[in-house]
């Protein structure tokens, strides 16, 4: 099964932080599963890391990589299919994440009930 994390997902899925779900921690460990991060992930964090609001290791996406989660760019399919997304989520990296995870025919990484009216497959 194709698993994209979301940025809070990502981030504490590195830091072995217990507000990870055991349901999603053991999919993420699960290595029949493969565990995707999104460039849109990326752009958030450093955004946020830009703006001081936000404090993560200056590795962190070397640490996420070596650990076998697999890089995913946003495509022109997946930016077109944004323009076909309800407006339940206002936050356009949570809205590229479904994007992705449709076109992607993947499920979700996140605690973000705010995704859940979306037809999307969310874990957590």
């Amino acid at each position: 099964m194709k698993l994209l994390l979301d940025t809070h997902a990502a981030l504490w899925f590195l830091s072995g932080d217990d507000r990870l779900g055991e349901h999603a921690r053991r999919h993420l460990t699960d290595d029949t599963n493969r565990v995707l991060l999104s460039a849109a992930v990326v752009w958030e964090i450093s955004i946020k890391r830009s703006l001081g609001k936000l404090v993560v290791p200056d590795d962190y996406l070397s640490l996420l990589l070596d650990a076998g989660v697999q890089p995913l760019a946003v495509s022109i399919a997946h930016a077109a299919a944004v323009e076909h997304l309800p407006p339940h989520h206002r936050d356009p990296f949570d809205r590229m994440l479904v994007s992705q995870a449709t076109v992607e025919g993947g499920a979700l990484i996140s605690r973000d009930d705010a995704l859940r009216p979306y037809d999307v497959t969310l874990i957590w």
